[in-house]
């Protein structure tokens, strides 16, 4: 949930890419399509998004809640109709090439549900870190894999990752708490470790129990990584992990 004004490594690395596309990646969706396996992978990476947005929202929702303003009830409300938008965008995408769509969600369901049980806030601050580091990491991992998707899959990734305004709100609202109360930045910076292991390991463990997914990312198809490139692709993310906790005015 980045501004162009805050942009990260990873979607720096997207935009040197961006004039370098071979393969799969020059291809549209009927030309790529024709591969099973990339079809396959690119339902996979939908249905991941598409159940990201939709609990995104839920949460959204649900951390409105917690607002001390109703200024700020109602800007965590837009934001989370910006999430239900975007999920609405690959709900009918995945109809559109004949995936059913809660079918392709379903496999991503529980890990994700897990991890937001596993990783709930206790307290407004905590919701905005949560929502700032954790989807920006997920945001990260799907920037990346962006670049090696068809010319059609990729403008529809990138669009629905564009930025809901809850980065710079996050910021704002930290960084104030803290400036008011210096502990605060102790607990938060534990905090955001936290989530940057969980998420991690979420993601990870999502691609390693979808083959068509694992296949893509390692090679295979789409121009899919080599190991030594998906190491590369996960220093990119922590590096830009460290970037927004020094956004935020916490230590990583």
């Amino acid at each position: 949930m980045e501004t162009p004004d805050n942009a990260t490594p990873a979607e720096e690395n997207a935009a040197e890419t961006a004039e370098e596309f071979t393969g799969i990646a020059a291809q549209d969706w009927a030309t790529a399509s024709a591969e099973p396996q990339y079809r396959a992978a690119v339902v996979d990476l939908l249905g991941a998004l598409a159940y990201g947005e939709l609990a995104a929202f839920e949460r959204l929702a649900e951390d409105a809640k917690l607002a001390p303003t109703l200024a700020d009830k109602a800007e965590l409300a837009k934001m989370a109709s910006a999430e239900f938008h975007h999920f609405e965008q690959l709900r009918d995408r995945l109809a559109a090439v004949d995936a059913e769509p809660t079918a392709a969600m379903e496999p991503f369901a529980k890990a994700l549900d897990d991890f937001h049980r596993q990783t709930a806030p206790s307290d407004w601050l905590e919701g905005l870190v949560k929502a700032y580091v954790g989807d920006s990491i997920a945001s990260d991992f799907y920037r990346e894999v962006a670049a090696r998707l068809d010319a059609d899959t990729r403008r529809l990734v990138l669009s629905v990752l564009d930025d809901t305004g809850h980065g710079n709100f996050a910021v704002e609202k930290v960084r104030a708490a803290i400036e008011a109360d210096p502990r605060v930045g102790g607990r938060l910076a534990l905090w955001a470790r936290r989530l940057m292991g969980e998420a991690l390991s979420q993601a990870q463990r999502v691609v390693a129990e979808r083959d068509a997914l694992s296949t893509m990312l390692v090679g295979g198809v789409a121009d899919g990584f080599d190991l030594a490139e998906v190491g590369r692709m996960f220093s990119r993310i922590t590096e830009a992990h460290t970037k927004r906790m020094a956004a935020l005015g916490l230590a990583a």
